[in-house]
């Protein structure tokens, strides 16, 4: 074969490689959109409004970040403020505030408890989660540790979809109630892009792994006390 020969054939090889590698990518990238939307379909099956939302075990808020002088931030916010009037609307007798308190020095949970109680919840009735290092493991520690069958999640609606599969997914009667009070600005760009990431990640999580959350624990039913999930 001459070398003309040769050049050719590695080219037209080249070439090939190419067009499968394309081809796979279109199909990658098929099937996180397919995943996509079957998470947003399921979940949006199960959110409500909050004159609608039935009778609870209890309310889950997610958390969200909380500024460095101990401020909500106005995602969590509104959250906080949604998860409280359904509790004061009665449709739950108990609030689970879930977040990250993995630090010392960065407590998601106090600030929400707190919050709950100076707007007049009973310390007794809000039980705070503080190992709920992800949507997942929140709602999977809700199940196990906080022994909750029957749940309203309440977050903003582009992550609340995802967090209603997840529950349901894992074997709890999950109710949505969208958290979205106002215009959060050009940041819900990205964060609607990085949901897409998170849904499938959920999906695989919650569908077909299951994995443990990074801490377990002995359970805490929300028919007893929060007190119990107090600092000592």
């Amino acid at each position: 074969m001459t070398a003309a020969a040769t050049g050719q054939a590695n080219k037209n090889k080249a070439g090939k490689v190419k067009y499968v590698l394309l081809a796979l990518s279109a199909l990658v990238a098929i099937g996180v959109m397919l995943v996509n939307w079957h998470v947003q379909r399921v979940g949006s099956r199960y959110i409500c409004d909050a004159g609608q939302a039935p009778q609870a075990d209890a309310i889950l808020v997610l958390g969200a970040y909380v500024l460095p002088d101990g401020t909500v931030s106005r995602m969590l916010n509104d959250r906080l403020q949604v998860g409280y009037e359904l509790y004061s609307w009665e449709k739950a007798p108990k609030i689970l505030v879930s977040g990250d308190h993995g630090r010392r020095e960065y407590d998601e949970v106090n600030t929400m408890k707190d919050y709950m109680k100076n707007r007049g919840a009973a310390p007794d009735d809000v039980f705070m989660d503080h190992a709920g290092f992800s949507t997942y493991e929140s709602i999977y520690r809700a199940r196990d540790i906080f022994q909750v069958k029957k749940v309203i999640i309440v977050t903003q609606r582009y992550h609340l979809m995802r967090a209603v599969f997840i529950a349901r997914e894992l074997g709890l009667e999950a109710w949505g109630v969208a958290s979205d009070l106002g215009d959060y600005g050009p940041v819900m760009y990205n964060y609607e892009l990085r949901e897409i990431a998170a849904r499938n990640k959920d999906f695989v999580q919650a569908a077909i792994i299951k994995p443990y959350p990074t801490f377990l624990g002995e359970a805490i039913p929300v028919s007893g006390s929060g007190r119990a999930t107090d600092d000592k």
